[in-house]
């Protein structure tokens, strides 16, 4: 906050105010701001009313809870404005989400309140009276029922930051029956890209609900109740196990795991394993727990070919790429569909890291070309990974002029974008061709000059070995 301006003083003598008023003043205005600066996104002012309206304990939603926003304005003492162009209620200044910020007390315990209201609101019998057939239904649903969607898609991560008995209690109740509900619809759809072909089925347990939100409380009470096949998948056969393991939820992968049912190996409609799905997203704790498990295959790919160590090298996860290459079941130097290796793909994502990692084992091959002919190296200088294009070259076996299928050179391709710095290191290898044509008879300097790349241009004219017919 800044200096010598006395915001803090302002803001809290503001708050003092809106405590001191009379009637349900208080509560409005301070459950505006706690909304206000503890949701996942922000709120539109329809919303905010909605969820002003909702009364703790209740089993029907009373509209005529509902305030106005001049209403809400005024009970907010000039801290809240709405904005007219984002068509949301903000705070009034960044300085303002500071000091509340610094004063955790002000709200007591603001996430599991929010979780609270939003499963009451869930809960309602308004809201399980809702049915949808398909998505094409949820806009009319949700233009009625505006603040559904916010309380259907982010209970879980307000639960999950603060623990509430009640709340865990009210997701119980939910989660029971939640199969049918409107908001597992709508959990659905946010989660899934599209349903696969020939899918007309929106499954979505509780189970797998709380294991996607990582409430382990409510995951070991769905459990202990029985009634769920662990093993069972959702729409896009995505299990409980796979759930937790693309969140990184440990505490809920260590409790499906404790279950010899479980298989930890079970792919989703895409082919990837929970292994699969933790690699990709790095989390290098869930990846242990499950390559723990004897029957674990810690190197199936997924429908692309793509495994989990390609999964983790192309997204730089180190720590994971380790993890995965102690496992002896894992082939370091394998191809995908298109005959990329973990090491193409960290390549091409331009993690040193990881290229270094892989490179020090012995059955890496670091010049070997993908189904079109792309080492590794022709990788990395495409994308202008200047630093992956370094380490590559210091190995011998490495060709730094090896042509692609289509007769394209890694100088070409760095000219043709524009990569500089990548030109300056390859021009400097006695092996590098700068005159070398590709098979539709292009040369570096043809591709920098029809892409207008004038600094590689000087470049390529400054080896006095070039000659080019129509310059």
């Amino acid at each position: 906050m800044t200096d010598g301006l006395g915001l803090e003083d302002v803001y809290g003598a503001t708050i003092v105010r809106i405590q001191a008023q009379g009637g349900d003043k208080p509560r409005l205005g301070m459950g505006a701001l706690m909304w206000i600066s503890h949701v996942e996104r922000p709120l539109t002012p329809i919303e905010l009313c909605q969820a002003l309206a909702i009364d703790l304990g209740s089993t029907d939603f009373n509209a005529s809870n509902i305030p106005s926003i001049t209403t809400l304005v005024g009970c907010c003492q000039g801290l809240i404005t709405m904005d007219k162009e984002a068509s949301t209620g903000r705070l009034v200044h960044f300085t303002l989400r500071e000091y509340l910020s610094a004063h955790p007390g002000i709200f007591g315990r603001p996430h599991s309140a929010i979780a609270e209201l939003c499963l009451t609101y869930l809960n309602y019998q308004q809201v399980k009276d809702l049915s949808a057939s398909s998505f094409a239904h949820l806009s009319a649903i949700i233009h009625d029922k505006p603040f559904l969607e916010y309380c259907s898609l982010y209970w879980g991560i307000h639960a999950k930051k603060e623990h509430s008995e009640r709340a865990e209690s009210l997701a119980l109740q939910l989660l029971q029956d939640y199969d049918g509900h409107i908001s597992a619809i709508l959990l659905i759809r946010e989660l899934l890209y599209h349903l696969p072909e020939g899918s007309n089925n929106l499954l979505f347990s509780g189970l797998h609900c709380a294991s996607h939100f990582g409430i382990i409380g409510v995951v070991a009470s769905l459990i202990a109740m029985g009634g769920y096949d662990l093993n069972e998948g959702d729409s896009c056969e995505r299990t409980a196990l796979s759930f937790a393991a693309m969140q990184g939820h440990e505490d809920v992968v260590k409790i499906l795991l404790e279950r010899e049912e479980v298989n930890p190996n079970k792919p989703n409609y895409y082919g990837a394993t929970p292994v699969l799905s933790a690699a990709l997203r790095g989390h290098e704790g869930v990846v242990k727990m499950l390559l723990e498990r004897e029957e674990a295959t810690p190197d199936n790919p997924n429908q692309n070919g793509v495994t989990p160590l390609m999964s983790a090298a192309s997204k730089g996860h180190e720590g994971v790429v380790k993890i995965l290459l102690e496992h002896e079941g894992v082939n370091p130097d394998k191809s995908d569909h298109n005959g990329k290796t973990p090491l193409s793909h960290a390549a091409e994502g331009g993690y040193p890291g990881v290229v270094k990692i892989l490179l020090e084992r012995e059955e890496v091959n670091p010049d070997k070309p993908d189904n079109y002919g792309a080492t590794p190296l022709m990788s990395a200088v495409e994308k202008g990974h200047e630093g992956v294009a370094k380490i590559l070259l210091e190995r011998e076996e490495v060709n730094p002029d090896k042509p692609n299928n289509y007769g394209a050179t890694p100088l070409m391709s760095a000219a043709k974008k524009g990569h500089e710095e990548v030109v300056k290191i390859l021009l400097v290898r006695e092996e590098v061709n700068p005159n070398k044509p590709d098979r539709f008879g292009r040369t570096p300097l043809t591709l920098a000059t029809l892409s207008c790349r004038q600094s590689v241009i000087a470049l390529l004219r400054s080896r006095k070995a070039i000659t080019h017919s129509w310059e």
